[in-house]
């Protein structure tokens, strides 16, 4: 009889951050992440390894179905609705409470791109999967194949598809480059408090508008002018760590999903580089109707798959 190899806790800790990684993207929350690679341990750690010829790449397709499995469990839970949650006097949604370091889930979901979560969620799990382990992982698609009952060739068409949503079109590069630009400003403006630079950024008659579900009042709200806006953002410092730029509709504009779950979106609307309104989204049914995609889409790292 063969003996029972076990993976050890420090080969096991070595793979750590590459499967955190995984588990962020794949969930979006870091208290999720954290618990899926707990689960992938308690997993690896009872299997026989002496027949895994690549450690790695097996532990990372067992987070990838511990994952799966929990965002299944997650389609079959009730949303909170997000008019339960509080929100602040400056328009923006409040951040719902979650366990774990709210700044170390800022940077890590600034790093890997606010936007990318927001439309890795709009994702069914199967697509989400074989996006996530093929194009940003590098894991073959004969390795994700089983993990979503699939042919190889079928998960190469799912991954392509998912491409596609994350990619997105819209306006022209030269367009979408100013605006980006205009967009960056905005957000740093915001993160550092610096009234001046956003007020610069803003056309003198700019006008925001907010709908009712950003809020507590019966109906949209709407403030004129640069100063009153700048000053409205100024109040929303807090809630731009959770904030970043995306395409929306094709445009350049800044979606805010703590947690990895889109709460609302800031669409502009631009003259000659400077920002001449502000659409504050956070109706559900309005956000559902927002194609949202990623300005810097991750490329695959196996060229020539689009199809």
């Amino acid at each position: 009889m063969t003996a029972h190899t076990t993976l050890a806790a420090e080969r096991f800790e070595a793979d750590r951050p590459r499967l955190r990684a995984v588990a962020h993207r794949m969930l979006g929350s870091l208290s999720e992440a954290d618990d899926a690679v707990q689960e992938t341990w308690l997993r690896a750690s009872r299997a026989d390894v002496g027949d895994v010829a690549n450690l790695s790449g097996w532990l990372t397709t067992v987070a990838g179905r511990v994952c799966l499995n929990m965002l299944r469990s997650r389609g079959r839970r009730p949303e909170t609705p997000l008019d339960a949650e509080t929100a602040d006097a400056a328009g923006f949604a409040a951040v719902p409470a979650e366990s774990g370091d709210p700044e170390e889930e800022a940077l890590l979901a600034d790093s890997v791109g606010v936007a990318l979560l927001v439309v890795l969620e709009t994702l069914a799990p199967a697509e989400r999967l074989a996006f996530v382990l093929h194009d940003l992982f590098s894991v073959p698609f004969d390795d994700i194949a089983p993990l979503i009952e699939r042919t190889p060739a079928a998960t190469r068409q799912l991954t392509g598809r998912a491409r596609r949503r994350v990619r997105g079109g819209g306006a022209p590069a030269v367009d979408r480059a100013r605006q980006r630009e205009v967009v960056d400003a905005f957000l740093a403006a915001t993160r550092g408090g610096d009234f001046e630079a956003l007020l610069a950024l803003l056309h003198p008659d700019v006008v925001l508008t907010a709908d009712r579900f950003v809020i507590p009042t019966p109906g949209p709200v709407s403030v004129s002018g640069a100063r009153p806006v700048a000053e409205g953002a100024m109040a929303a410092t807090g809630r731009a760590r959770f904030t970043g730029p995306a395409l929306l509709d094709g445009t350049v504009g800044l979606v805010m999903a703590p947690h990895g779950r889109l709460r609302l979106v800031l669409v502009f609307t631009f003259d000659e580089g400077r920002i001449t309104a502000v659409d504050v989204v956070a109706d559900r049914e309005r956000l559902a109707g927002i194609e949202v995609a990623v300005l810097d889409a991750p490329a695959a790292d196996v060229t020539g798959l689009d199809d």
